[in-house]
């Protein structure tokens, strides 16, 4: 897709922050949740939930900054949104339950090392995901998130009271339908800004509906700073090692994140370059728990906004770092945030993780679609989305293998890399493929040889009908 705003693009100072708010609400629902959810299971009284949505909100703010902007090897340098993972979240309540919140930090800082270290020996990994599995990698991102921005479009999650009424899927829809049409016939400005304009609409909709809880406003306080180890550090072995292995796994998720991205971008994405992006996962984490806030990574929804707008400017994004602070360091403005009922969420949600999807088929378009490759890609989104939708089949296996195996997006993209090794390029594949490629040569010039006739054809018809105008 032709891009609005390319990468280095530095938009007008106005039209920079209106770009910006539309990632700010995209992420802000998923960086207050993660702390909120891990808070409430270990039992925090309300003024030390208040602590960790302060520090996740300022934290997700400045490691932002310096992913997009970069500060000498640490940042990718693309518009990325960074935030609380929930890939830590298991994990952090089974170390709050038994070592207390200050274990969980702990634990975070230290386990941070296996993403420094590992950000070394990323231009090798790189190497490892091809198209075929880069491009199932992707696809899997968009599945794997689709059910959130479902539920969000039917009003919270299945259970809860008022969950797929006809007015959360009539406001959701409207939200979508906005979405969808200024993307397509506005211009400028109101094409790029078609989700923050969609989600006002749904949001100035919610309010005459009356479904629009502003208590979250109220309660919250006016200016907050961050605090230096809040809840201080605790250090226990079976804690240290349980992180670790959740940050294994969002080393590959966020591969799957900067590979999309570099697609939606239309940039390169060398090894180098990966590194410095795990690198400050990495170096944001150890300084999330510093301040008191869970381990952070890549948000695979903001990729969507870059692939519906066109607005690939990392600066855009870094503005949208600042934003985050701000709300941190004055809560009222994260409290309004917090006020966006579910369907408006959703309305824009569904079109962002859907465009996740599309950009993993676009990379699988480039491929040739031998035996082997379509196996890789077939077994790779089964396995991927079996955990995804059937999470229970999990239940008998290890702690260890259940945190690795309960991402939808590390198995699979496990899967794919392992059967893109075991299987490699045989040479009935590439006979297979050198075939494809002679036929579809053969078409093509038996289709020029067409257009070549007809243009001689209407060459004859114009000088017999020149001819007889003289005569």
């Amino acid at each position: 897709m032709k891009l609005f705003y390319n990468v280095e693009d530095k938009p007008p100072v106005g039209a920079a922050i209106l770009l910006a708010l539309q990632h700010m609400l995209a992420a802000m629902g998923a960086i207050i949740a993660v702390p909120l959810v891990v808070g409430s299971a270990i039992g925090l009284p309300t003024d030390q939930m208040v602590i960790l949505v302060n520090a996740a909100l300022m934290v997700s703010g400045v490691v932002t900054i310096i992913q997009c902007k970069g500060v000498g090897p640490v940042g990718i340098r693309l518009p990325v949104v960074m935030g609380t993972s929930f890939t830590f979240v298991a994990i952090s309540i089974s170390i709050g339950l038994d070592a207390g919140v200050s274990g969980i930090f702990g634990a975070s800082l230290v386990g941070s090392l296996v993403m420094i270290i590992g950000s070394r020996f990323m231009p090798q990994i790189r190497k490892l995901f091809p198209p075929v599995v880069s491009g199932t990698v992707v696809v899997l991102i968009g599945l794997t998130i689709l059910p959130v921005s479902v539920d969000w479009f039917a009003g919270g999650f299945v259970g809860q009271e008022g969950y797929g009424q006809v007015r959360n899927l009539m406001l959701g829809l409207l939200v979508l339908v906005v979405v969808i049409v200024l993307s397509q016939v506005g211009k400028g400005i109101i094409s790029a800004a078609a989700i923050v304009i969609g989600m006002a609409v749904g949001y100035l909709t919610a309010i005459f509906m009356g479904i629009v809880d502003f208590s979250p406003v109220r309660d919250a306080a006016f200016f907050a700073l961050p605090e230096v180890m809040p809840f201080g550090l605790s250090f226990t072995v079976s804690g240290i090692i349980g992180m670790s292995i959740a940050y294994l796994v969002t080393i590959m998720e966020s591969t799957g994140d900067f590979l999309a991205l570099s697609d939606a971008t239309h940039t390169k994405l060398t090894g180098k370059k990966l590194s410095k992006g795990i690198l400050c996962d990495g170096v944001g984490s150890a300084l999330a728990s510093v301040f008191g806030a869970t381990p952070f990574s890549s948000f695979s929804q903001n990729v969507g906004i870059v692939s519906i707008t066109g607005v690939a400017s990392r600066h855009v994004v870094a503005v949208t770092g600042i934003i985050m602070l701000l709300a941190g360091m004055f809560p009222k403005l994260g409290g309004i945030v917090v006020t966006i009922p579910s369907p408006v969420l959703g309305g824009a949600g569904l079109v962002m993780f859907a465009m996740i999807i599309s950009a993993g088929i676009g990379i699988l378009s480039r491929i040739n679609f031998t035996k082997r490759n379509m196996l890789i890609i077939a077994v790779g989104v089964a396995s991927g989305m079996a955990v995804t939708v059937r999470p229970e089949i999990l239940t008998y296996l290890p702690d260890s293998m259940r945190v690795i195996l309960g991402s939808g997006i590390t198995t699979g993209s496990l899967v794919a890399l392992g059967l893109n090794i075991a299987l490699g390029i045989n040479r009935a594949d590439e006979a297979e493929s050198a075939q494809e490629k002679r036929e579809a040569l053969e078409e093509q010039i038996k289709e020029c040889e067409a257009c070549n006739r007809a243009l001689e054809e209407e060459e004859n018809l114009a000088r017999q009908q020149a001819e007889l105008e003289r005569n």
